[in-house]
C-alpha cells in the first residue's frame, strides 16, 4: 500500500514539474503582453586603422564657345586619365563635369565656364600621393579623404555585431534580476554600424608663378572609430505564482 502510494505520488510529482516546465517555456514563448517592457541600446566600438585613400582633382576652364570649353576640359582629363594609369595600384575614374553659361549686362550669352573632375581610390598611399603631386600640374585638388576599405569594414563589423549582440543579452538578463523578474523575451531588436571617411579638405590653388611639378605630400591616414549599436525591447517575465 505504502510503496503503490509511493510511486502515485513520484507520478503526480514528476506531471506537476512537467506541466509547470511547460507553463514555463509557454510563458517565455508567448506574445508580448504590453507590460513590464524595458528599451534600451548598447554600443561596442573599436578604432581601427584606415587603409584607404580617396581624391578628388578638378579642372575649371573658360572659353568663348562650348567646342573650345570641351576641347580644353576634354584635353586636361585625358591627360589626366593617361597619367593615372603607369599607377595600377590607383583605380581613376572619371568625376562630375558641369558647364554653364556666363552673362553680360544685357542677359547676353559672352562665354562658358566649366569643371571636370577624376576621383582616384587606392590602399597604396604612397602612390596615390605620388600621382596627386603629379595631376597637380594641371589640376587642382578639391579634397582628400581616408577611412576604411569595404573588405576590412566587413569583417570587423562582424565581431562588432556579435559583441555587441552579447551586450544586449547581458544587459537584458542584468535589468530582469535587477527587476525581480524570472527571466526576459525579446520584442523587437535592431543593428545598425557607423563609420566612415575622414575628409580632410585640401583646396590647393596654384598661382601663375608655381612650379612646373609638384612636391609629393606623404599621407598620414589616421584612425577611424567604427561602431555597432543594438537597440530594442525587452519584456520582463515574472516568476510564475
Amino acid at each position: 500500500m505504502s510503496k503503490s502510494f509511493s510511486k502515485s505520488l513520484s507520478k503526480a510529482g514528476m506531471l506537476s514539474l512537467l506541466g509547470g516546465a511547460a507553463l514555463f517555456a509557454q510563458a517565455a514563448n508567448a506574445e508580448p503582453t504590453g507590460y513590464n517592457q524595458i528599451s534600451f541600446n548598447v554600443e561596442s566600438n573599436q578604432e581601427v586603422e584606415n587603409d584607404q585613400v580617396t581624391a578628388t582633382l578638378y579642372k575649371q576652364a573658360q572659353a568663348t564657345t562650348p567646342k573650345k570649353l570641351a576641347t580644353e576640359l576634354n584635353t586636361a582629363m585625358n591627360q589626366a586619365l593617361s597619367t593615372a594609369k603607369g599607377y595600377p595600384t590607383v583605380t581613376a575614374t572619371t568625376g562630375q563635369q558641369h558647364t554653364y553659361p556666363k552673362y553680360d549686362d544685357n542677359g547676353k550669352i559672352v562665354g562658358w565656364t566649366g569643371t571636370v573632375s577624376v576621383d582616384l581610390k587606392s590602399n597604396d598611399f604612397a602612390k596615390t600621393s605620388e600621382l596627386v603631386a603629379k595631376l597637380q600640374e594641371n589640376l587642382v585638388v578639391q579634397n582628400i579623404q581616408f577611412g576604411v576599405s569595404e573588405k576590412k569594414q566587413k569583417q570587423l563589423e562582424k565581431e562588432l555585431i556579435k559583441k555587441a549582440s552579447l551586450q544586449f543579452k547581458e544587459q537584458a538578463q542584468s535589468l530582469a534580476e535587477v527587476w525581480g523578474m524570472s527571466g526576459y523575451q525579446v520584442v523587437n531588436v535592431s543593428i545598425n554600424s557607423s563609420g566612415g571617411y575622414q575628409p580632410r579638405p585640401m583646396m590647393m590653388m596654384r598661382d601663375a608663378a608655381a612650379k612646373s611639378s609638384v612636391p609629393v605630400q606623404e599621407f598620414e591616414g589616421g584612425n577611424t572609430r567604427l561602431g555597432v549599436t543594438a537597440s530594442g525591447t525587452i519584456e520582463l517575465i515574472p516568476f510564475m505564482k
